[in-house]
């Protein structure tokens, strides 16, 4: 099932053989790429209970005999101000890796690192790094005038640098059959000559019979008063 999901999800050069990660008597193990756990990173990260264990700095539960207090592994969490979870690992194989993910100025990050010593500073450092060189801002923006008619329902955000050349494509079709609700139109965002992403504008004509029935209750109002 793991294997399944992993598929699912992008995961081109994962291999699951147990849900624990650790090797095996026989020596298989797990195996799996950076770009990789950073998919599944963000996949996990849409899930409330996940965002909430991984971002705990630590538990306490006590018994009837004692308190057990137990602290989560990645540093980060209390020593980088932006860090809003992640996951420790180690194996004699794979050594220290770190997944962890940090949010600042509306930008969400995740960074990975394989056999790495200095794995916390390291994530650090390409964090600033990132969250310096990037921004993220509005491209498009769904409350503007396309015309005949027309509207976009979302919004389209974009993580860009001051380098990235922007253009917006409109393609409006055919609108002489169009119904309200129908797609009329679609609104390309290209960065840097590569087509990222898009919305679909939606015909929306506003009836003139409602409109005459609401001014005439409006004006039969006035009458009587």
């Amino acid at each position: 099932m793991m294997n399944e999901m992993a598929n699912k999800i992008g995961m081109k050069n994962t291999v699951f053989v147990n849900p624990s990660g650790l090797e095996e008597r026989d020596g298989s193990a797990n195996m799996s790429t950076v770009y990789d756990m950073a998919l599944l990173t963000r996949y996990a990260m849409k899930d409330n209970d996940y965002r909430r264990i991984v971002g705990t700095k630590e538990i306490v539960v006590k018994s009837s005999l004692k308190s057990y207090r137990w602290l989560n592994k990645n540093k980060l969490l209390s020593s980088y101000e932006y860090c809003t979870g992640g996951k420790t690992g180690f194996t004699k194989k794979a050594h220290r890796t770190l997944v962890t993910t940090a949010s600042k100025n509306d930008m969400n990050l995740i960074v990975v690192t394989f056999n790495d010593g200095n794995d916390f500073e390291d994530h650090k450092y390409l964090y600033e790094r990132y969250f310096n060189k990037y921004e993220r801002v509005k491209v498009l923006d769904k409350t503007r005038d396309y015309g005949n008619n027309l509207i976009m329902k979302n919004d389209f955000y974009l993580i860009k640098n001051n380098n990235d050349k922007v253009e917006i494509k409109v393609s409006k079709f055919d609108l002489s059959n169009a119904i309200n609700g129908s797609i009329g139109g679609k609104v390309e965002v290209i960065l840097n000559g590569e087509v990222l992403g898009s919305r679909n504008l939606y015909y929306e004509k506003v009836s003139v019979s409602k409109d005459k029935s609401f001014l005439n209750k409006l004006l039969e109002f006035l009458k009587f008063w």
